[in-house]
């Protein structure tokens, strides 16, 4: 099959010299990483990974320990740096920072709607499936080989970056110092019935938090969700903003001040009455696009996938069914949150060449391992987690039920943050002070 990639031979290559250059306050070098496209051998063609290294500029040349930052997704690009600051000012006090950007994201071989274009739904399928943690977590044991021979490394791991971590964990520990994750311990075995009939509960509620702090937006979001009911608004790119389409913007009410940029976009909603303005559709357009990510929501639920687990079956979806509150039509209206749901995939013209195959992925009823439980719970490299309580995304009784049968894990639990909690300096600097205070990073 054409994947639109490059062919090879199976084997993972460092391609090219590294390029340096300097932003602010961090030195930073970067080269590329050619992988499989498919570890099984179903697929030809390769995966060319973008490994960028950041690192104090007056340490450049010191031996430090090696932290690798897992992105949150899936299908997330890792963080592009303007500054040093938040985590990665605490990181670079101590370590070189590995960012590899996710396969098919930022400039790992970037897929988007051009390429699922030319396939059939089973191929197209067959393709997204190679996108998953255990891919991801192959070419992390490519690059550490290849480009870092073979030393083993420390993990920071964002929201999807923390499913990433406990694959890494089943399958390759001994690449492992320390592992640090934030917001972002999945289910096991996973499921993704029960996050979404938990994470409904969440999202409602925090509606409900967002119209008492601003009461006068309940009436301003049903006169917006109103005129788009008349099904002729038109975003700038020709689709139609439909009233489920806008739900899906209170994904942003999970992230701290999600509520306050929910306020100030619907204020700006209307020129006068019954005509929306250009600055809020052009807003609302960047916002559901996915423009920078198309695998965020192509492969939301795929993550739950997992051995002979079974299909996960359109799962948001199929909750959302069961809440007549959600129903577009309903006022006060609730917004949506981290969840997938089959009309995106009709409405949503960068993500309509995914369709096919994004509805062949939600019907498939085996899949490749994610975890190994048994090897979680005897666990020996150190886990610190911090757990967000009301996690709007992923679920605080799910994390620490998990967590307690991972060997050598310690959760910090807490509600100061919500699910972007990361940003704070404070974060990374705790989770070190637990494992530190255990022993820290295994040598």
């Amino acid at each position: 099959m054409s994947t639109g990639m490059s062919t090879g031979t199976g084997t993972s290559t460092a391609a090219g010299p590294w390029t340096t250059y300097l932003l602010p306050g961090i030195g930073v070098r970067e080269r590329r990483v050619a992988v499989p496209l498919d570890r099984s051998g179903r697929l030809a063609g390769e995966v060319e990974l973008l490994v960028r290294e950041l690192v104090d500029p007056t340490r450049g040349e010191e031996d430090l320990p090696l932290l690798v930052y897992l992105q949150g997704g899936p299908g997330g690009a890792n963080p592009r740096p303007l500054r040093r600051d938040g985590w990665l000012d605490v990181a670079l006090r101590d370590y070189r920072v590995v960012l590899v950007d996710q396969r098919g994201t930022g400039g790992s071989s970037p897929l988007d709607g051009e390429v699922l274009a030319g396939l059939g739904a089973c191929e197209g399928a067959d393709l997204l499936a190679c996108y998953r943690a255990d891919s991801i977590v192959a070419d992390l044991e490519d690059v550490r080989r290849e480009v870092y021979g073979g030393r083993p490394w420390t993990t920071l791991a964002q929201s999807f970056g923390g499913w990433i971590t406990l694959t890494y964990l089943s399958f390759a520990p001994e690449a492992l110092r320390a592992c640090y994750i934030a917001g972002g311990v999945p289910g096991t075995p996973p499921s993704a019935a029960e996050v979404y009939r938990r994470t409904f509960t969440r999202v409602a509620g925090r509606t409900g938090e967002y119209y008492a702090r601003y009461p006068a937006d309940v009436e301003a979001v049903a006169a917006i969700a109103d005129r788009l009911a008349g099904g002729d608004v038109l975003l700038p790119d020709g689709d139609v903003l439909t009233v489920r389409r806008f739900q899906s913007i209170g994904i942003d009410l999970g992230m701290k001040p999600g509520t306050e940029r929910m306020h100030w976009f619907v204020e700006k909603a209307f020129v006068r009455p019954g005509r929306l303005s250009a600055g809020f559709l052009q807003e609302a357009m960047v916002r559901t696009a996915q423009a920078d990510g198309p695998l965020f929501w192509t492969l939301q639920e795929s993550i739950y996938g997992h051995g002979a687990g079974g299909p996960t079956g359109w799962a948001a979806q199929a909750e959302r069914d069961r809440r007549p509150e959600f129903d577009p039509a309903r006022r006060p209206l609730l917004f949506t949150g981290e969840m997938a749901f089959p009309w995106m995939f009709d409405e949503i013209r960068l993500l309509r060449p995914f369709a096919p195959a994004v509805h062949e992925l939600a019907a498939r009823a085996e899949w490749s391992p994610l975890y190994d439980l048994d090897r979680l719970a005897a666990n020996e490299v150190p886990v610190a987690a911090i757990v967000y309580h009301d996690d709007m995304f992923v679920d605080s009784g799910l994390q620490l039920d998990t967590l307690t049968r991972v060997g050598s894990a310690q959760a910090w639990v807490t509600n100061e943050y919500e699910h972007d909690g990361i940003g704070d300096p404070r974060v990374l600097e705790r989770l070190r002070e637990l494992v530190r205070d255990r022993g820290g990073e295994i040598r």
